[in-house]
């Protein structure tokens, strides 16, 4: 029997491990449930130890065991939560190769996907990614608390916009095609996060009759995220069933997409002369270690971003007032330039997010909690002019980087 407590204690510290770890992790629905659970096992522990243990160093003992045994557990059960593998599978390829269609163009519209609410797959298949390539990244005992931070982005917002956006903007694409009396080619919505894969609209792009294929790639620069859709497209092999295929590139180099800046902030600076307005240009980043594999990535922000900067200064906007932030692995943070403007004497502040396409978890809540984080005077005009989206300038610049590839047909 004296062995039996210490067997017993062993079991509730796993089984407290195990809970808290869902707790940290699963959907919002049930993390009450395990919110109970864990509080409850947690009071069967303090009140089995203040029970059963009275000796001088057997309750130190005791409790010792029970935070190794709760570790312990909690790891494991954080590896396992960490190795959920991507369930998304793409249909079958029902083609025949050889096969070269029935004339018509399909436009697969790519981007990088977001679920519109909480699932931490994105970030799992990023942790690997980091893991794989060997970045640091958040320690492992701590990634359950960075997915917990996520659910809790989502439970603010209440669901990421993401998802719907992007199908809004591939519907006035789509529009914008008709309009010019082309009815022959089809579109599909594909995201790297989100259902369906590249690959999977490509399938589906060739087994209903598609001859050529363009892959519209709606992203600011190249990077990982890129690469990752094109080599599933890649694999595929698509000029064997009679098909061609061609990549739009993202949109880093897009006049067009540039002026959207200017003229959504104009729109919306109201009265305010444009030398009392500051204008900040918030980036994602990206850790420096992936620099060296993809200096594109970060090399194409600050410059599309810089770029933007100078069409702001050569309409008027005073170039103390215009600067770039980042939201992520690099500096500086919005919330210094923030208060740099208001140092300067500005009257109003507009800010983007700059290289994010649609509205996502980063433009809806991480993007303006990092600028509200500046100190600020009581009422002080800050706008948040999001995302990309669908403005009608951004379906122009998409639309063009996809007409560059009718041209070789």
């Amino acid at each position: 029997m004296k062995y039996l407590k210490w067997l017993i204690l062993i079991v509730l510290g796993g089984l407290l491990g195990f809970l808290v770890l869902e707790f940290l992790t699963v959907h919002p629905l049930q993390m009450n449930l395990f919110l109970f659970l864990s509080t409850l096992t947690a009071v069967v522990i303090i009140f089995f130890i203040t029970r059963f243990f009275k000796g001088r160093w057997t309750v130190p003992a005791a409790i010792i065991l029970t935070l190794l045994t709760f570790t312990g557990s909690y790891l494991i059960n954080t590896q396992r939560f960490l190795a959920q593998g991507d369930t998304r599978e793409p249909p079958e390829l029902t083609r025949a190769k050889g096969d070269p269609g029935d004339g018509h163009t399909a436009v697969v519209y790519f981007t990088h996907g977001e679920p519109e609410t909480y699932n931490p797959i994105g970030w799992i298949n990023q942790f690997n990614e980091f893991d794989e390539q060997d970045i640091p990244f958040v320690p492992l005992i701590a990634r359950p608390l960075f997915v917990y931070q996520l659910r809790n982005a989502y439970l603010e917002v209440g669901s990421s916009h993401h998802r719907q956006m992007h199908l809004q903007m591939l519907q006035s694409l789509e529009e914008a095609y008709r309009q010019e009396g082309d009815d022959t080619t089809k579109f599909y919505i594909s995201f790297l996060d989100d259902d369906p894969r590249p690959d999977a609209a490509v399938i589906q792009a060739l087994n209903e009759g598609a001859s050529h294929i363009i892959v519209s790639e709606v992203f600011l620069t190249i990077s990982n995220h890129t690469a990752e859709g094109e080599d599933l497209v890649k694999e595929l092999k698509v000029e064997e069933y009679g098909a061609t295929l061609s990549f739009t590139g993202p949109l880093y180099d897009s006049q067009t997409l540039r002026s959207m800046f200017i003229q959504r902030a104009n729109a919306n600076i109201g009265d305010t002369p444009p030398e009392k307005v500051g204008v900040l240009l918030v980036g994602h980043g990206q850790p420096d270690e992936w620099d060296v594999e993809w200096p594109t990535e970060t090399e194409q922000e600050i410059g599309f971003r810089m770029d933007v900067l100078k069409d702001f200064e050569n309409a008027g906007f005073l170039p103390e007032n215009l600067s770039l932030a980042w939201m992520e692995f690099k500096e500086p943070k919005p919330a210094i330039a923030v208060e740099d403007f208001i140092a300067n004497g500005v009257e109003e502040i507009v800010f983007f997010s700059a290289a994010i396409s649609a509205d996502s978890i980063h433009s809806q809540f991480d993007v303006p909690e990092l600028v509200h984080e500046a100190s600020t005077p009581d009422g002080f005009p800050i706008l948040n002019l999001g995302a990309w989206n669908d403005d009608p300038i951004v379906i122009q610049a998409i639309k063009e980087k996809i007409d560059e590839q009718f041209i070789n047909y």
